[in-house]
């Protein structure tokens, strides 16, 4: 009797150790995915009240380094005991609530605004959300898991680990236009600070530029701003036209919540915006700056040579002493290269599903993100979707994509055009040759998914040192309307 008691005391303590165990655990993973507030600012370094929300010495928002702050992943796996649950990557969600539809845990999924937040009460992590979401944004985690992206490591002004070259906007992992903007800005302004001084350590060589800014989207635009009012000498590079620029941005309204801080330009209030509203006012900050931005010029490498940059485009080489890279996340998109491609109907991305709701989509393309973002639209109210691609068959697809498309297909919410090309874009038509057969497919809006250059190339070859950050659970946002939705 007594070898029994004992024998059940000491299960029950070592059951009671390790449960211990694991809560210490999950909570360990908890607190590191939650980013601590800083006690001096990033880029300064000055001291900071617990409460700020900006630096009181330089006036950058905190929240602008909430990327830079977030905690690099422990080398050691994450703990996996626990119930499976759903985690949602907030930055990639695109708001079309195909997860909400597929989930069959009545609350485990919901809307807030135009982002998916996860109940982890109710989640039980069945993976419907996971096949349903045609942007990739979700994943089943256990335990401690945590949202980890890999991202180019960058200090307090985005200076990457190779001394001179910056990396702000989408191609680091914010795609903001407000992030992107003071991003851009804060970089030129620490290029222009040690201006002085990198000239005197490479010597004042003819023909080498202090800054060299490689696209002209929000934060290329910003950093070339701080560049011209400083009177450094500089370089902004765009490989299309600034109109092309913004025709890529994938949503068909601009809106801030509050107004946005052009360097040397002063405040800009857009509200529900069209992307032509935004070319236009983009097109006054230029005339009225006077910045200089010279177009159609595709940077194709980066190297360095003794203490400056060489960057190549095409025949032309430029030299520049920094380097600020303000490039998308996806690189150069591959072009279909017809006529009416330019139109600002033409989309190379999708950043929220429901801007299409209602429309007539055609989407060029036969791989799984092509596949993904018609299936992603098809889910949309009242969208037609007609789906072109130039092979026999769908040959490199994932076996889910395969039989979510096809029960697409089956449900008659998406037609499928095979042995296509597109010839021309019109204004509420393309014109698709079609087995041999010219087809008017009706659309007010055409997707092109068919690759592109990855700008991920570029950062090897470099030698940028890439990091797997650890990113807090996505919290529900305010109102709908009230947020930064580009």
């Amino acid at each position: 009797m007594n070898s029994t008691l004992l024998t059940t005391i000491g299960l029950a303590a070592v059951t009671l150790l390790a449960v211990r165990r694991h809560i210490r655990r999950v909570e360990r993973g908890a607190s590191a995915a939650r980013p601590s507030r800083p006690k001096s600012c990033p880029r300064c370094k000055a001291p900071l009240p617990p409460d700020a929300e900006k630096c009181t010495r330089c006036g950058v928002p905190l929240q602008l380094f909430e990327l830079v702050l977030a905690p690099v992943a422990a080398a050691e796996a994450e703990n996996v005991d626990g119930p499976p649950r759903a985690l949602i990557r907030s930055d990639l969600c695109v708001g079309c609530g195909a997860c909400v539809s597929a989930c069959p845990e009545p609350g485990a999924l919901t809307m807030s605004g135009k982002l998916a937040v996860v109940d982890p009460a109710r989640c039980k992590g069945h993976g419907e959300c996971v096949t349903a979401c045609p942007m990739g944004a979700i994943n089943i985690g256990r335990g401690s898991a945590t949202n980890r992206v890999v991202v180019p490591k960058v200090d307090g002004n985005f200076e990457t680990s190779v001394p001179g070259l910056y990396i702000v906007g989408e191609l680091g992992g914010r795609a903001l236009i407000k992030n992107a903007v003071n991003e851009g800005r804060v970089a030129a302004e620490h290029i222009v600070r040690v201006a002085t001084r990198r000239r005197n350590e490479s010597g004042d060589a003819a023909g080498v530029a202090d800054i060299a800014i490689v696209g002209s989207g929000p934060s290329g635009l910003s950093a070339g701003l701080v560049a011209h009012k400083a009177g450094i000498e500089y370089l902004l590079l765009e490989q299309g036209t600034l109109a092309e620029t913004v025709r890529k941005y994938p949503r068909h309204k601009i809106l801030f919540a509050e107004p946005l801080t052009m360097p040397l330009y002063g405040d800009l209030w857009v509200s529900d915006a069209s992307k032509e509203s935004l070319l236009s006012i983009w097109e006054g900050v230029i005339q009225r700056t006077g910045l200089r931005v010279q177009t159609g010029k595709h940077v194709r490498q980066i190297t360095r040579e003794r203490d400056w940059f060489v960057l190549t485009t095409g025949e032309d080489r430029y030299r520049a002493r920094a380097v600020v890279l303000a490039l998308g996340r996806r690189g150069t998109p591959r072009r279909l290269e017809v006529p009416g491609e330019d139109l600002p109907t033409v989309f190379y991305d999708i950043a929220e599903m429901s801007d299409f709701a209602g429309r007539r989509v055609l989407v060029v393309g036969g791989g799984d993100s092509a596949i993904e973002s018609a299936i992603g639209l098809a889910n949309q109210a009242g969208t037609t979707v007609t789906l072109s691609y130039r092979g026999e068959a769908f040959t490199r697809l994932k076996d889910r994509n395969r039989e979510r498309l096809n029960a697409a297909v089956a449900a008659r919410r998406l037609t499928v055009l095979l042995n296509s090309n597109v010839r021309e874009i019109r204004r509420d038509v393309a014109v698709v040759d079609a087995a041999g057969t010219t087809r008017i497919v009706p659309c007010d809006d055409v997707i092109v998914r068919i690759g592109g250059e990855p700008a991920t190339a570029m950062l090897e070859q470099l030698g940028v040192r890439m990091v797997t950050k650890v990113l807090a659970p996505p919290e529900a946002p305010g109102p709908v309307g009230t947020g930064d939705a580009a």
